[in-house]
């Protein structure tokens, strides 16, 4: 079996890569940018759209107040980006805003963030791809009853990517996030151009009219309804911050290059969101949550879905949903915001490393797999992404409500945590120059923290009810686990600490060599047994079937072996039990003793087999584990098919490893 599970997976997988290569793995920042910024540049394709779905709810008469709600996006993504870019100098070790907020504020704070972020990360996965298969319908509507079949398939090509490594997957993720910049960008400049010489574009629901939810809102109704039209928008920043958890993975100098990637992915993703926007309002988009509230649809608004905003503009710019550009704009946009999962499977897998680390998440997410890739808490996150694509049926609308609570939790405690840090800074620093600079960063994130704590409100208000209710419960839970995962590991520390009377030597060893026939694994566990030089040593067994029982007692007296055999009655033929109660007993009897159990098991050269085999000894073993004082040892005697199932893997692994250093003396 694991010859053939290893074949497997270096096919899907690739070969195993040295530690020593873990350098190879970071990143320039031409690469870092689509890695781990392709989140925030592809958000900018749904932002837009999230508004004016939100705005509609009131039919036309409120889509004025688009670009305002658009402006207050622009200047909080750029106070963010602001304040990240002052995390990633101070903390260039990683670890983002779970660091900040750890190292300032205490651990149950940091707790909080994480659990914030580790949400957000399986969050960024579910709607990118969801929103990324809603474009690919939009180009093949037929494609729609399909939705959450393509949506599971694109995890799974993500997960198979990310498990090949941090720089492959970067290098295939690169050309399709610049393409659609660059798409996105002509499509703005174009839309413009022609906006400005008087061919103003007009998307194909310019004409259509809106049944509206909500009719003549004024006052507090119509402040609730901008506040969720701006909540909505908010999604333009999810993903800011991931360059600074990921400082780790970039070419040095870390700090210098991870800062400057931030600013990039910032002016792009405000130019790109500014621009679709304005061409937004200029055109006369009009979309829905549901598409039947419009009126003049063409298509039957029950399955019928209705083209994107980005797809209403490409077709509006370029000359109708047949032009190549048309289909490059949907192409682009559709694998783009597909990858921009991506960002979360950099950022996911990192954070968990560092909880690991920290004893807040099982430790086996600290270690890289083969491609030294996190490769647990790459699994991880497509599991329970994947999940929830099934369950919302990707669902952009209904994922969206689950969305950016958990990016705006770590927001704010960053900041606040930021403010302690430069004001700690103040207390150590003296010169006066330096110290005017850390006033005007103390004031950046004091900001900020306002800023971001007052949008955190204004999302849970805005969207409790929608489904942000289940964020507000996920992140409690996800703390709780951190606790008691740190509890179980620090008890478990204060047990496995060194004492005195762990040193002394057992007052006697009882050997038992379980025996079920007279073989040749019964007899070299028996050889095994007497070598080791036990204060007694007895050979038992388990009387289920009389017959069976009289012949190994006769075969043992034949055999003239140095050894006593014990037979237990099992009136109800059960082995188990008569077992551990006899061991039990020699333990109550003499507690200063150890017992050593010595269980003979053959091993067999192909996986199937072995459902044939050993069963009973694998229980045996779980109880026997359990007992304090008790040493359980296997003693396995290989069959001929397990040992000629070894000597191939052998030959395999010497190939392999030859073959990897001829790759390792090429030049590169």
């Amino acid at each position: 079996m694991f010859r053939e599970v290893s074949v497997v997976k270096r096919l899907l997988v690739g070969r195993p890569m040295d530690s020593e290569r873990l350098g190879e793995t970071l990143l320039p920042k031409r690469i870092a940018l689509p890695v781990f910024a392709s989140d925030p540049l592809s958000s900018v394709a749904y932002a837009t759209e999230e508004i004016v779905k939100v705005l509609t709810l009131g039919a036309l008469a409120y889509l004025y107040l688009t670009p305002w709600i658009a402006v207050a996006v622009v200047v909080l993504m750029g106070v963010v980006v602001v304040s990240y870019r002052q995390v990633v100098h101070a903390y260039p070790g990683g670890g983002g805003s779970y660091e900040v907020v750890t190292q300032n504020l205490g651990r149950s704070a940091g707790m909080v963030v994480a659990a914030a972020l580790l949400v957000d990360y399986i969050m960024t996965v579910a709607v990118s791809v969801a929103a990324g298969v809603d474009n690919v319908i939009s180009a093949v509507p037929s494609l729609n009853p399909h939705r959450v079949v393509l949506a599971v398939g694109c995890v799974a090509v993500l997960t198979l990517m990310n498990l090949r490594g941090v720089r492959e997957s970067g290098r295939a993720f690169a050309v399709p996030t610049y393409l659609f910049v660059g798409g996105i960008l002509t499509m703005i400049a174009v839309g413009l151009g022609q906006t400005l010489l008087g061919h103003t574009p007009v998307a194909e629901s310019a004409a259509y009219g809106i049944r509206p939810e909500h009719v003549g809102l004024t006052g507090l109704g119509l402040l609730f309804l901008a506040l969720r039209a701006f909540s909505s928008g908010c999604t333009a920043l999810t993903g800011v911050e991931a360059i600074s958890n990921g400082v780790p993975a970039f070419r040095p100098p870390k700090a210098r290059n991870a800062a400057r990637t931030l600013a990039a992915m910032g002016i792009i993703a405000v130019s790109m969101f500014g621009g679709i926007t304005a061409l937004a309002i200029i055109a006369h988009v009009r979309v829905t949550e549901n598409t039947c509230d419009l009126v003049g649809f063409a298509g039957n608004c029950a399955s019928d879905p209705q083209r994107t905003v980005i797809a209403q503009l490409a077709s509006s710019v370029f000359g109708g949903p047949t032009s190549p550009m048309f289909y490059f704009i949907q192409a682009t946009t559709a694998l783009v915001l597909v990858l921009a999962a991506n960002t979360a499977y950099n950022g996911f897998p990192m954070l968990m490393s560092i909880l690991a680390r920290d004893r807040l998440m099982p430790t086996q997410l600290q270690t890289r797999g083969d491609r030294l890739t996190y490769s647990n808490g790459i699994i991880a996150l497509a599991v329970i992404a994947g999940g929830l694509l099934v369950a919302y049926q990707a669902s952009v609308t209904r994922l969206i409500q689950l969305y950016i609570l958990g990016v705006f939790t770590s927001f704010t405690l960053s900041q606040i945590g930021m403010v302690r840090h430069w004001n700690d800074e103040l207390r150590r620093v003296t010169a006066a120059g330096v110290r005017r600079n850390i006033r005007v960063s103390r004031v950046v994130n004091g900001f900020g923290a306002v800023l971001t704590a007052l949008v955190l409100v204004i999302v849970l208000l805005t969207k409790f009810t929608g489904g942000a209710y289940l964020v507000v419960i996920a992140v409690p839970l996800l703390w709780l686990l951190m606790r008691g995962v740190g509890r179980h590991y620090a008890e478990v520390a204060t047990e496995l600490a060194p004492r005195d009377d762990a040193r002394f030597l057992p007052s006697r060893v009882h050997a038992i060599v379980l025996v079920s026939q007279l073989h040749q694994p019964a007899l070299r566990a028996l050889a095994y047994a007497r070598a080791t030089r036990p204060s007694t040593l007895t050979a038992l067994t388990v009387q289920v079937n009389p017959a069976e029982t009289a012949a190994l007692e006769q075969a043992w007296l034949a055999a003239d072996l140095p050894v006593p055999l014990t037979v237990l009655h099992s009136p109800f033929r059960e082995i188990t039990d008569p077992l551990v109660s006899y061991i039990v007993e020699i333990r109550q009897d003499r507690p200063r003793d150890l017992v050593a159990v010595y269980v003979p098991e053959y091993v067999v050269g192909h996986w199937w087999e072995s459902i044939l085999h050993n069963q009973s000894a694998l229980r045996l073993k779980l109880r026997l584990r359990l007992l304090a004082g008790v040493m359980v040892i296997s003693v396995p005697w290989q069959l001929t098919g397990a040992e000629s199932a070894v000597a191939h893997e052998l030959a395999a692994e010497a190939a392999s490893s030859h073959r990897a250093a001829e790759l390792a003396r090429m030049p590169r």
